[in-house]
């Protein structure tokens, strides 16, 4: 009997959905995807990765260890062969480190797929995969052309179980395999390579889900489907329609069908008023004429709009075509879809053929990448070629130890190193705001006085709460401030000095587990920003990184106090018009993610 997969939180965590739908509201959806009974949940992969370090907010690391900390069903992970999550390939001691980190941060089963089908590209990241005692699965891309012959895929399947794989997955990216061709494969895969199959199907129109429905007949163990509103969105199998098709046709695939449209509630509330999907009638049906994966399709359009040459987007499609051919007709998959299409794009936009070529597309002819269906055409191979020889020698890659030592205080675990490895300097702003968790603004009153005061503030009411002393005044040029302590809170001082002032009061200890979210300043604390209004968070509701808890009043300043990270609101301990100290707890938050691992 056919199990199911669940893609819905990772195909959320990348473009074009990533940031839709706010963290806690995915940390809820993966707790009730935990109970409708999947084979694994799929969280993760370079999309993820990518999107996670543009969007800044959050560390893809992060997001994997909160979803394992609130479920029991096994995760999974996609990875490029030896991209992994980048765009070009990696030295082996990245390989195994990643996958180190990617286990202990709770990956349990690993999906490798190489850009161009070769199993040979594999072999590291599947050592690496066995040895940290996790499940492998390896994938072989369908693309319409050569890179979709049976017998090409069939020879690339019987070397999998010599690498350890568990199963295979016929993962189709370009949503252009058909019902008939899937029963077919899925039949001949396991035959010949003696493993289970798996099938990862998209398009539009019901391909999906027709090529889902031919694989459970043909006997595939695993099927990936999504919740309703990501399916129709993004041209994927929908998982409620799946379950209770299966059940109808003699499969029990232990999917519960109604606790998939609880989760599709969910998930509407963020995405299901678009007016327009993110893909795009027109777009997908560009895709399924030219059997291209309908991302890179809306990619090139949005680059064309761009240039005012929207209606270049079929001489581009044919180019990328007549460049696959030259090129011995790669799989299109990512990241290899990626290179041709913006060499593609350069052609049409010249007006020349290969006199630019994008940096990668050497590597690519020199057989960096791996191996090809086909010959490479000589002539194209000599014209680019000579380009790569004209270019700039690339600068050296820093070994993990060379770029842990030059992130010392930026990368504070091995897997920030990993993100500034595939990243560089895209990832440092991430990194920075992670950084700035921990750091606490000394600028209080949001700003309004400079450091050097800020210190000199703090120093102040350090020495009322240690010693004891009732009152010390600080007056400096245009400003007083009072600290003073005892049950009477203090009056304004004369105009035009401005004046805070506190009362300290018995410390309040945070509770063990929690986040205190501490004042930065001396103020008043409000709940809401005006009075009669709704207040910024209540108990119970989870919060994002970067969301307001409160304001603080000092000096006639509205300060925001922001969430450093996510959590569940568990405990507020001030009310409306409190005065509060430097270091007060203002709240306490249920954390949903753990630190990062492996500090250094």
């Amino acid at each position: 009997m056919p199990a199911l997969v669940d893609t819905s939180i990772r195909l959320l965590g990348q473009e074009p959905l990533a940031g839709r739908v706010p963290a806690g509201d995915l940390y809820k959806l993966a707790e009730l995807l935990d109970g409708a009974g999947f084979a694994y949940l799929d969280v993760s992969g370079g999309g993820c990765f990518e999107a996670a370090v543009r969007r800044g907010v959050e560390s893809p690391w992060e997001r994997i260890r909160a979803i394992k900390m609130r479920t029991k069903t096994p995760l999974a992970m996609a990875l490029r062969g030896r991209f992994l999550v980048g765009t070009h390939p990696v030295e082996d001691d990245v390989i195994r480190r990643f996958i180190t980190c990617a286990a202990a941060n709770g990956i349990d089963i690993f999906r490798l797929d190489d850009p161009l089908n070769d199993v040979d590209n594999l072999r590291v990241a599947a050592e690496s995969v066995l040895a940290a005692g996790k499940e492998l699965e390896g994938g072989l891309v369908y693309s319409p052309g050569r890179a979709g012959e049976t017998e090409l895929l069939l020879e690339q399947a019987r070397k999998l179980p010599a690498i350890g794989a568990a199963r295979v997955v016929l993962h189709d990216p370009t949503g252009s395999l058909p019902p008939n061709r899937a029963h077919e494969l899925v039949e001949r895969l396991k035959a010949e390579s003696g493993l289970p199959v798996a099938v990862y199907c998209q398009g539009a129109c019901g391909n999906a889900l027709a090529s889902s429905i031919e694989a459970a007949r043909a006997g595939a163990e695993l099927i990936a489907c999504s919740i309703y509103p990501i399916a129709l969105t993004l041209h994927r199998a929908p998982g409620e329609v799946l379950a209770q098709t299966l059940s109808g046709l003699g499969f029990d695939c232990k999917v519960d069908a109604e606790v998939l449209w609880q989760a599709s509630d969910l998930v509407d509330e963020h995405i299901g008023d678009e007016l327009i999907a993110p893909l795009a009638p027109r777009i997908a049906a560009r895709a399924a004429e030219y059997g291209f994966p309908p991302g890179i399709v809306a990619a090139l359009d949005a680059h064309l709009q761009t240039y005012s040459a929207a209606d270049l987007l079929d001489d581009v499609l044919d180019e990328l075509n007549r460049i696959r051919q030259e090129l011995g007709s790669p799989p299109l998959a990512s990241p290899t879809v990626q290179i041709l299409g913006w060499q593609a794009l350069i052609h049409v936009l010249s007006a020349s053929r290969y006199q630019t070529v994008v940096d990668e597309l050497p590597p690519l002819v020199r057989g960096e990448y791996g191996h090809t269906p086909e010959e490479i055409d000589p002539t194209v191979k000599r014209a680019i070629e000579l380009r790569s020889s004209e270019a700039a020698e690339p600068k050296p890659q820093l070994t993990l130890d060379e770029l842990r030592e030059r992130a010392t205080g930026l990368a504070a675990s091995d897997e920030e190193v990993l993100l500034l490895r595939f990243f560089d300097q895209e990832a440092e702003p991430l990194l920075r705001a992670i950084r700035s968790r921990t750091s606490p603004d000394l600028a209080f009153f949001g700003g309004a006085i400079e450091r050097d005061r800020a210190e000199r503030i703090r120093d102040i009411i350090h020495v009322v709460q240690e010693t004891g002393v009732s009152e010390v005044t600080i007056e400096d040029e245009d400003m007083r401030v009072t600290v003073r302590s005892g049950a009477e809170r203090a009056t304004a001082l004369s105009a035009p000095l401005a004046s805070a002032e506190f009362e300290p009061t018995p410390e309040m200890r945070p509770t063990e587990g929690m986040i205190a979210v501490s004042s930065p300043m001396v103020g008043t604390f409000y709940r809401s920003p005006n009075p009669g209004t709704p207040p910024f968070v209540q108990l119970g509701e989870t919060v994002e990184p970067g969301q307001t808890l409160c304001i603080l009043e000092a000096m006639k300043l509205m300060n925001e106090v922001k969430a450093e990270q996510g959590g569940i609101v568990r405990r507020i301990c001030k009310e409306d018009g409190d005065p509060v100290q430097f270091s007060d707890i203002l709240l306490e938050l249920e954390p949903i993610s753990d630190k990062p691992l492996d500090n250094y």
